[in-house]
């Protein structure tokens, strides 16, 4: 069995390649005529090398051959007239020329490779975004899948050299086959020891890039922290708190103990790495060298001619450049491939909560409503149910809030109610139907949602507002309704740029605006979207409470005939609602009006009496 042992060693890192099929129908679709003039112009290249060595092989000969002829004449204009030059100055021409051609392929070869590897880079960058876009909310909130993530991301913007390496090889490989076939014509065991000696070499890189690979992938975890670090020590979004707090210190020791750590653990790899290296080039010098010192002795014994000799020694040391580079070149692109696994293996992750085979429309209008009939849930790894046993219903056109302590449910009925995730226990209908029956982009289409955590794109303020229904981008009428609804008309009015002002401050002339002032923005995306289910969680919490009271005012206007759910910690807004359900551990544990729940004198009113007796 330990005989077998190096084998399947190096099965297992040949086995990183099966991802190379998969690379190359991605370049195919990314530009097939970028990928046929780089194989084609590869191809023509490859051939050069050997026709230059036998061109000049052919040159010696000549030369060789006049020079045991009596002179014509001491003077060059002698050699001329008697004709004796024509023949080499053809063959000296033809050198030039393919040495030229050799060039200008390359170049050629190098632009469209370029050109080749840019395409391919932003396609898959293409490929990724659109395929993370169809991944559950789980897959990115896990943090295993958010290591596979980030090396997705890397290989994606990191990796687009391994075209380079494909073609390359591809290249290299056309070329030993000719130039072998030419020098098997001599000694064709010169080239299995040529070989022989190159072997431990390849084997050693392939081990050493393996060892590489397992490095960096079991530090994932390490290197995210390190790329956070590197965030919070020098970000604008950071830098007020760093300077307040005095954190300059405590994040870069703990940048340096991670990056030590991790370098300590390169640099080990690195010097076995090259001790190893440096001993299985001595073997790959010797075989050469021993090669070399056989066709001497046969051109010394006149088995061979000078030209002969030239060529045999030329396509020795190419050959040996080049095995050397094909063997190495294996090994980097088994390394290059086990990291395109982790790309293509994030491409293999298949989404739980999809779209149904035939889907059915979803009301319109709702009539009935929506229930949650004894629903469950509980998130990946948790040991606690988010919610559990949940029945509840919010009656078409009703404006209904949640309130209770964190952790109580609320933003979980959320993403459950727009299908981030599926319950694990019961289900939950629209006017009698699953939510599962209708289409993702249909149900999601008809909710305008209003997140506590919503994103503050760095786009223009008409930009902000258009991601609510991206459809709907260019219609500034639209754009402005939605603006005034959500009162962030006037916040855009006092920009510089009005609609057109960018926001934030990551990019140049950008404006930053507010927290408040970005919750209008998000507010007016759900008025953009027009849904019939309006979400809001903690939609006033940034806002001060004249601008609360402006929203809500408005709200209640511009809600009638919508069913609206809203979560919120602050009882003057949730005292607008038709109905309010208090939470308790996934439950709902009371329901009814402000008045009724206030009356009731349980758990309502006691949170009502806390927070009421703060502005006394």
């Amino acid at each position: 069995m330990a005989a077998f042992q190096p084998l399947a060693m190096l099965h297992d890192r040949l086995g990183t390649l099966g991802s190379l099929p998969r690379l190359l129908r991605l370049i195919w679709r990314t530009s097939p005529g970028l990928a046929l003039a780089t194989v084609a112009l590869r191809l023509a290249r490859a051939l050069l090398p050997t026709a230059a060595l036998y061109v000049g092989k052919l040159i010696i000969d000549a030369v060789v051959s006049e020079a045991r002829l009596p002179h014509p004449g001491p003077a060059l204009a002698d050699w001329i007239a008697a004709g004796r030059l024509t023949h080499i100055a053809l063959l000296v021409g033809t050198e030039a020329g393919l040495g030229i051609l050799s060039d200008l392929l390359g170049r050629a070869s190098q632009l469209v490779g370029d050109l080749l590897g840019q395409r391919y880079s932003d396609g898959a960058s293409l490929a990724l975004m659109r395929h993370a876009a169809t991944l559950d909310l789980e897959q990115f909130e896990s943090a295993d899948q958010q290591d596979r993530l980030d090396r997705a991301r890397r290989q994606v913007t990191g990796r687009s050299s391994i075209l380079q390496l494909v073609f390359g090889q591809a290249q290299d490989l056309v070329t030993v086959a000719v130039l072998a076939a030419g020098f098997a014509a001599y000694a064709p065991w010169l080239l299995l020891l040529l070989a022989a000696a190159l072997v431990p070499a390849a084997y050693g890189e392939l081990h050493f890039n393996r060892e590489g690979y397992r490095l960096n992938f079991g530090r994932t975890p390490e290197r995210r922290q390190v790329d956070y670090l590197r965030y919070l020590g020098a970000s604008v979004e950071t830098a007020k708190e760093v300077k307040l707090f005095g954190l300059e210190g405590f994040l870069a020791g703990r940048f340096a103990a991670l990056s030590d750590l991790m370098y300590g653990e390169t640099r080990r790899l690195a010097t076995r790495r090259a001790l190893w290296g440096g001993l299985f080039a001595t073997l790959s010098a010797l075989s050469y060298y021993a090669g070399y010192a056989v066709i001497l002795w046969r051109t010394l014994a006149g088995d061979v001619t000078i030209g002969d000799l030239g060529f045999l020694a030329g396509s020795l040391l190419r050959l040996r450049s080049l095995l050397e580079g094909l063997l190495l070149g294996l090994s980097q692109l088994a390394s290059q491939a086990a990291y395109l696994d982790d790309l293509f293996s994030f491409f293999d992750i298949v989404p739980a909560v999809r779209s149904p085979a035939r889907p059915v429309p979803f009301p319109a209008p709702i009539r009935s409503g929506i229930r949650f009939e004894g629903v469950g849930f509980r998130y990946p790894e948790a040991e606690r149910w988010a919610v559990r046993n949940l029945d509840l219903e919010i009656r078409a056109g009703e404006v209904v809030a949640l309130v209770g302590e964190n952790g109580a449910g609320k933003t979980t009925i959320v993403k459950l109610l727009s299908r981030l995730y599926d319950p694990v226990e019961g289900r939950i209908t629209v006017d009698g139907i699953d939510l599962r029956a209708f289409a993702l982009d249909d149900l999601r289409g008809r909710i305008a949602l209003i997140l506590q955590d919503f994103v503050r794109y760095s786009f223009t303020a008409a930009e902000n507002i258009e991601v609510g229904l991206i459809a709907e981008a260019g219609n500034a009428p639209r754009v402005a309704d939605a603006a005034a609804r959500a009162l962030a008309d006037r916040v855009i009015a006092r920009l510089p740029q009005g609609y057109g002002q960018p926001l934030g401050r990551r990019f140049k002339d950008g404006v930053e605006l507010s927290g408040g002032e970005w919750q209008k923005m998000a507010i007016a995306r759900a008025y953009m979207r027009d849904g019939a289910v309006l979400v809001l969680d903690e939609p006033t919490a940034a806002l001060d409470a004249r601008a609360e009271y402006e929203v809500f005012r408005r709200f209640r206007d511009l809600s009638r005939g919508r069913t609206c759910l809203i979560i919120s910690h602050r009882f003057s807004t949730v005292r607008m609602a038709d109905r309010i359900l208090v939470l308790e551990e996934g439950r709902v544990a009371e329901q009814g009006s402000h008045a009724e729940l206030v009356a009731m004198g349980g758990r309502y009113a006691a949170l009502f009496d806390l927070q009421a007796a703060g502005y006394r």
